[in-house]
């Protein structure tokens, strides 16, 4: 017999931008949540109920940086399917952003950075390893 009485669980929706600086630089946080904490990553979040990706990307990197972007084209979509969770990770590109990134969130994130593509701290997030694929091609 089974029990109906809860929904199964579902994937959860991520949405981020892979930031460049004029050096060609991407713009990097150190995570302190699950999943992947310890990772660096560009940075994101979770979108919300009735929020389109790009607009979720924008308003998380204003929340998490203190910092404002434009969310460009989609430059990949990375699928973190563990044992006790299910994310898509939508990443945008964004060129340039305004303002100087600031840590607004220190429970979320540990530390940030300009980085390099040939020369990124480890570990990384599967996300952004997938944006710095992208990006390279």
């Amino acid at each position: 017999m089974s029990d109906d009485s809860f929904p199964p669980p579902r994937p959860r929706v991520g949405c981020g931008a892979a930031i460049l600086d004029a050096q060609g630089r991407i713009l990097l946080v150190q995570r302190r949540r699950p999943p992947e904490a310890g990772c660096w990553g560009q940075p994101g979040g979770k979108l919300d109920w009735g929020e389109n990706g790009r607009a979720c990307a924008e308003r998380e990197i204003l929340e998490e940086l203190g910092i404002t972007v434009v969310a460009g084209p989609v430059l990949c979509v990375t699928d973190m399917i563990a044992e006790d969770s299910h994310w898509v990770a939508v990443t945008y590109r964004a060129d340039g952003c305004v303002g100087e990134p600031a840590i607004q969130e220190p429970q979320a994130l540990a530390d940030w950075g300009w980085f390099a593509l040939d020369a990124l701290p480890l570990p990384l997030t599967a996300a952004t390893l997938d944006a710095v694929a992208a990006l390279k091609a």
